[in-house]
């Protein structure tokens, strides 16, 4: 654990501030500093302070705001690498959105007062998946209380991903039986029946994302297994009505491109001892000029149902290259633009 040799806190927020932290464990000293102090660099970068570390001890020289912003960074990571983590810069990157972003903006509770994150996680037994943007860690947190979680937002932002690794951590712990995965397919235009192959290979180039997931999270043996007994269900979003689904995490992806009458009929199929989640970007909508999308209208009128969360993402929480942000946010201006001309 580290220990804090010098400074004084709290200081006034505008003021000049140092302080030093001693870490116990030299074994772990090196990966909390990254090769060639690549983990420092970046909280130097990102906090404005300066951090100069000297054997297990590390001085931290800036304003106030950032010095102790940079201490619960380092004393945060420093915890996870005593659990027996590795870290990545990945890593670094999460728990510093997580410290930057003020407790009152938290929509869930993620940090521990002024002390340490506490990260929201996935895990089955091929792989832990740590939050890694605020919106992730509420989301994540959101699914394990909520029958029903909308996960809203652009692309790279996770949470298709999540929902499909909290799928497969629930089948795991027996929580649930089987795992229904559900895309409407109207993308780019084509419709089922005039793409060649059976049923499973019409739909599979629409779950692509979804598998992808499933073989991040569990043993490709068991994916299979899983697919071939029923235990993993892949069908498209027609194929639902007239079901009940109990027993089940059932997954609604690019829900955007659901018609009001298709989501209506999707989120009714829920039965006993199941959980529903819907993810969708608004601003992606393939569907036919005037057709009002089924995701929108949802928004509207499941906001404040009890039981029902809506977790929302931005362009600042994407989690793929650094250039998908950036993408994302020059999309937006433009789509904002064109409006008010």
């Amino acid at each position: 654990m580290s220990k804090k040799l010098t400074g004084s806190f709290p200081p006034q927020p505008d003021a000049a501030s140092q302080l030093e932290l001693a870490f116990d464990d030299n074994r772990h000293v090196s990966q909390l500093y990254g090769d060639f102090d690549q983990n420092l660099a970046l909280i130097e970068q990102r906090l404005k302070v300066q951090i100069t570390p000297r054997g297990n001890h590390v001085l931290l020289t800036g304003g106030a705001t950032g010095v102790d912003q940079a201490r619960r960074v380092l004393e945060s990571l420093y915890d996870e690498i005593e659990k027996g983590r590795a870290i990545e810069i990945a890593d670094v990157d999460a728990v510093i959105r997580m410290i930057e972003t003020d407790d009152s903006q938290l929509s869930l509770p993620t940090l521990e007062g002024k002390g340490k994150v506490r990260m929201a996680s996935i895990a089955t037994r091929k792989s832990t998946i740590v939050a890694r943007s605020p919106a992730q860690d509420s989301y994540i947190r959101a699914m394990e209380r909520n029958d029903l979680t909308f996960g809203i937002g652009p692309a790279g932002t996770g949470k298709t991903y999540l929902a499909v690794a909290y799928a497969a951590s629930l089948l795991e712990r027996g929580d649930i039986n089987r795992i229904v995965l559900s895309r409407p397919a109207v993308e780019a235009g084509e419709r089922l029946g005039f793409l060649p192959g059976d049923m499973k290979e019409k739909v599979d180039p629409y779950l692509r994302p979804l598998y992808d997931a499933l073989h991040d999270m569990m043993q490709a043996e068991n994916v299979e297994r899983g697919m071939t007994s029923g235990i993993i269900e892949v069908a498209p979003l027609a194929f639902m009505r007239g079901r009940t689904l109990a027993n089940a995490l059932v997954i609604l992806d690019e829900a955007q491109n659901t018609t009001t009458m298709q989501m209506k009929m999707f989120l009714t199929r829920m039965g006993e001892n199941s959980k529903m989640i819907v993810t969708g970007d608004p601003s992606q909508i393939d569907l036919p000029r005037g057709v009002k999308s089924g995701l929108v209208e949802a928004l509207d009128l499941l906001s404040g149902v009890e039981g029902i969360h809506m977790a929302r993402f931005t362009e600042r929480d994407v989690v793929r290259h650094p250039l998908v942000a950036r993408i994302v946010s020059a999309y937006a201006r433009g789509e904002a633009a064109g409006r008010t001309d």
